[in-house]
């Protein structure tokens, strides 16, 4: 690592503030140029400790930066895996307080897999990731940034949650037997019109394999994905800004389908 213990703590303090306080912060790759991936999971991990001690519980993680149109739009180059917790997590045609609890929110389509067995990395296959997956459920998720202007490089989105702000679950639930992950396709639409199509594929190839690639990545960190969680596969669709009075809704076939509006 090149950024000592107390430079790590004092970032993710800065980031827990931001997110409380609805304000950015400048990009911690600008502020410390010799940051490095590894110190920016230690950050995240400090902001995680933040976000519990005040009372939030772990309940999933997730994958993002998976797709080559996510990767265009922010200009990062790899995925990344953040962390989700309870006060995250909205039910299916729920309001999203934007304006109150957001600071520049972009929703993206997605498949969230519910686990029914741990997953340990390394050495977790697509085939492991299929026996240990209860079902597979539509989802929003709202991606926010604490950094200024979105102005991001890898190390600023990981060690900022990955850049996560809320999801939101669709109310349908299927086997991942019973569906083509890597084919099944995305219509999604804002205030009635379609503004984006996909397919699983754009998720690395599948979703299964981005499942896999984030069971291995937070295995070498001794982090292994739990039964019982909510782990999120990358988006399928491009990014797309949302504030205040807007309304999406996505369906992805064989699955289902979600909805959300923005308050």
């Amino acid at each position: 690592m090149a950024l000592d213990k107390e430079k790590i703590a004092g970032f993710g303090d800065a980031l827990f503030d931001a997110m409380c306080s609805r304000t950015t912060i400048e990009p911690l790759s600008e502020q410390a140029p010799e940051i490095t991936i590894e110190d920016a999971y230690q950050v995240s991990l400090r902001m995680l400790e933040r976000r519990l001690g005040a009372g939030e519980s772990m309940i999933g993680k997730k994958i993002g930066v998976t797709s080559k149109v996510v990767m265009d739009m922010l200009n990062v180059r790899q995925p990344d895996f953040g962390f989700l917790t309870d006060t995250m997590v909205y039910g299916n045609s729920a309001e999203v307080p934007a304006s109150t609890t957001l600071i520049q929110p972009k929703a993206e389509g997605e498949i969230a897999f519910v686990l029914k067995q741990d997953l340990q990395g390394p050495g977790v296959t697509n085939a492991d990731v299929v026996a240990a997956t209860d079902f597979v459920m539509p989802c929003f998720e709202i991606v926010d940034s604490r950094i200024r202007d979105w102005k991001i490089k890898i190390q600023d989105t990981v060690a900022d949650n990955a850049s996560c702000g809320v999801i939101v679950l669709g109310d349908t639930a299927v086997s991942p037997l019973d569906v083509d992950l890597a084919t099944c396709g995305i219509v999604v639409t804002l205030n009635g019109e379609i503004i984006s199509t996909g397919a699983g594929a754009a998720a690395m190839g599948s979703p299964v394999n981005a499942i896999a690639w984030l069971a291995n990545t937070l295995g070498a960190f001794g982090i292994e994905l739990k039964a019982g969680e909510v782990i999120l596969s990358g988006s399928l669709v491009p990014l797309q800004s949302v504030q205040a009075g807007d309304a999406m809704h996505m369906e992805i076939g064989g699955i289902g389908q979600a909805s959300v509006r923005f308050v």
